[in-house]
């Protein structure tokens, strides 16, 4: 750690909806800002206005806050360093790229995309597919480090269009310490002359980026590693203007579930699970599943990401985000690509459902049914569904039953159990069970052992039959505690009904 107050920002493009892997690069920098009694800011990178997409702005802020990781710096949150949307700031990159120039360190280019790509065709007969303007082809091009200063002069003064590109020193090492990866040696013979300004008078990326970071103050960059082959030409940018470079710690990528190449945006829907924290839906009104709309609890969501490439080194995997916030460091983000696992993200899930009240549950779920039951008739319910359930609507989708009488009956249950026998059998059970009183689950218990023992049968002949005929399935909570809940008479109602309904099926 430097002595430099800790500031670090997540800058995402607003091209589309933020995937989960940007999610977590936002989480990441929040976690290490609050660790460090730091500043997380929020900057929207647009100068690529080709890919711009309405509404993603808006989208990403509403994510974040969604998720409760919502910066303290950004735009209509405030701060001194703004504007926090890069196309506001346009008039301030330019002076940066003249001065580089003027320096010797970039130079204006004048090369058309056309002649740019007969260069490449050129190249490509040649055998050397992957040509790349660069310290070597430079000398050859349309630039002004070729053509006479006058020229140079008068094509701008004419208005003709050009790029300003770096002057990538030749056969120098570049050399930084990478927080996650460590030392990262990368020599310049390897690197192109990038673009840092374009002919439509935006900065590039890169340009933008390291004025922005510097402006701003950025002290830590925690970003995707697919940002790691710039770092060596930020590196040079931070040098040939001489300042401070921030400390760099690129993250691992998010691989699909097989670990067979990154998570994409397009792996969503199309995988079986959500790659966006809500919902969003294309120009075209193609619609792409959210984590919010799914269900999932914003804490579970989070908790999760936490652990796609990061551990604490201890057995604990519950971490509130205050915990996330005390036990995070870089040191222990992991430099290989983190498998995302669908089911242990519902695991996550179950982990938050489960530690809820079963009055804070229902109050959830009458939201979910519009108020048709109320929190009190719902609290129960809530006790017996919530360790079978992963979302607060299952506990209704799997325990309508205890709501209303079943309308149908599980069928592999009526084969395997309802033998020649089983009629007479639940009349006589159901006599019984009229008896209980006081009718709590402790009593009816009681009383069935009591009625097995008697008739000398096994828990596997009564059992199964008395849950098809209150509830209509197979399998589920205590039947002693759904008895209780449902009351002696409807207990005694269901079993009527059910004899005969499951007898015509049976039949």
């Amino acid at each position: 750690m430097s002595n430099r107050p800790v500031r670090v920002r997540f800058a995402p493009s607003p091209t589309g909806p933020l995937h989960i892997g940007g999610v977590r690069t936002a989480l990441y920098n929040y976690l290490f800002a609050k660790k460090h009694n730091g500043t997380f800011i929020i900057r929207i990178e647009d100068t690529d206005q080709t890919r711009f997409v309405e509404g993603a702005q808006d989208y990403i802020m509403d994510a974040l806050n969604w998720c409760g990781i919502m910066p303290t710096e950004g735009p209509g949150l405030g701060g001194e360093h703004g504007p926090y949307v890069q196309s506001e700031r346009r008039e301030m990159y330019r002076p940066y790229a003249e001065q580089l120039v003027a320096e010797d360190k970039a130079y204006y280019a004048f090369d058309s995309a056309e002649e740019l790509d007969q260069m490449r065709s050129q190249a490509k007969q040649m055998g050397m597919p992957n040509w790349q303007y660069n310290s070597v082809t430079r000398s050859s091009m349309k630039n002004s480090l070729t053509l006479p200063a006058d020229e140079v002069q008068k094509r701008i003064d004419a208005g003709d269009p050009y790029v300003i590109r770096i002057k990538m020193p030749r056969n120098t090492d570049i050399r930084f310490e990478d927080e996650i990866r460590g030392w990262v040696v990368v020599n310049t013979n390897n690197l192109d002359d990038k673009v840092l300004f374009k002919s439509d008078g935006m900065p590039t990326y890169h340009l933008a980026n390291i004025v922005d970071d510097h402006s701003m103050n950025i002290s830590h960059v925690i970003r995707g590693e697919e940002w790691l082959p710039s770092a060596p030409l930020h590196i040079i940018l931070y040098d040939a203007f001489g300042w401070e470079r921030p400390k760099f710690a690129h993250l691992p990528l998010l691989l699909k579930p097989d670990g067979n190449g990154k998570l994409s945006k397009r792996d969503g829907d199309r995988l079986g699970f959500p790659v966006f924290p809500t919902n969003w839906t294309t120009a075209e009104g193609e619609l792409y599943t959210g984590y919010r709309e799914q269900g999932y609890f914003p804490d579970a969501f989070i908790n999760m990401l936490a652990f796609l490439g990061w551990n604490p080194g201890t057995p604990q995997e519950i971490f509130s985000l205050e915990e996330l916030c005390e036990a995070f460091t870089l040191d222990r983000v992991s430099k290989a690509g983190a498998k995302f696992d669908p089911d242990k993200t519902r695991w996550f899930q179950q982990q938050y459902l489960r530690v809820k009240s079963d009055s804070e549950l229902a109050e959830l779920l009458t939201k979910e049914l519009d108020g048709e039951y109320s929190v009190e008739r719902l609290t129960p319910v809530c006790r017996l569904m919530k360790e079978r359930a992963t979302f607060v609507k299952d506990i209704f989708t799997d325990g309508s039953y205890l709501l209303e009488k079943p309308t149908e009956y599980d069928e592999q249950t009526i084969r395997k159990k309802w033998k020649e026998n089983a009629e007479d059998l639940m009349r006589e059970w159901k006599i019984t069970l009229s008896t209980v009183t006081p009718f709590n689950a402790e009593n009816v218990e009681t009383t069935f052992k009591d009625f097995l023992e008697k008739r000398e049968l096994g828990i596997g002949a009564v059992l199964p039959l008395f849950r098809l005929l209150l509830t209509g399935k197979g399998m589920g909570p205590s039947m002693f505690e759904i008895a209780e809940l449902l009351g002696k008479e409807e207990c005694v109602a269901r079993i009527e009904e059910g004899i005969d309904a499951v007898s015509k099926v049976g039949a």
